[in-house]
């Protein structure tokens, strides 16, 4: 019997999954709607928690979820202003740093799918941004809305 591959292996494991979110995170420090949403000064943690998390989903080391738990990745992003202009900009980093690994087609097209569902669901407004600019929802903010409302 043949032991079943993951697609974190099949991939390239860690080399590829880090190649991946250090090339969206160039891109992402020199956006301007991006970066803010990144309070740190360094990337490097935020790049190393996307990295963790992309290789415990695929397949790879669960070190994401032994060290900060089950994703929750709504709960976690709704401090922020993810409107459609942020998704389209994270989906624009992340398509040129997906390009620049040129898996084969299959997986390219796997991947893709997850990003794209993973950053529409992200989405937790429709209001524009403002004068304020992107970045953390502060308390004294109206409540989002869903575009229903």
């Amino acid at each position: 019997m043949s032991e079943q591959r993951s697609f974190y292996d099949e991939i390239g494991g860690h080399d590829t999954f880090a190649r991946l979110v250090d090339a969206f995170y160039r891109g992402v420090a020199a956006d301007d709607v991006l970066r803010p949403m990144y309070p740190e000064a360094d990337l490097g943690p935020a790049a190393e928690r996307l990295t963790m998390f992309l290789e415990q989903y695929w397949g790879g080391p669960t070190t994401y979820g032994e060290q900060r738990g089950h994703p929750r990745l709504r709960m976690r992003h709704r401090p922020f202003h993810v409107d459609p202009d942020a998704r389209d900009r994270w989906l624009r980093h992340m398509r040129t740093a997906l390009d620049e690994l040129a898996l084969p087609p299959l997986h390219e097209a796997t991947l893709w799918d997850y990003l794209e569902r993973a950053a529409y669901a992200m989405v937790n407004t429709f209001e524009p941004a403002g004068g304020r600019g992107p970045g953390i929802v502060t308390p004294n903010d109206p409540p989002l809305r869903s575009p229903q409302a």
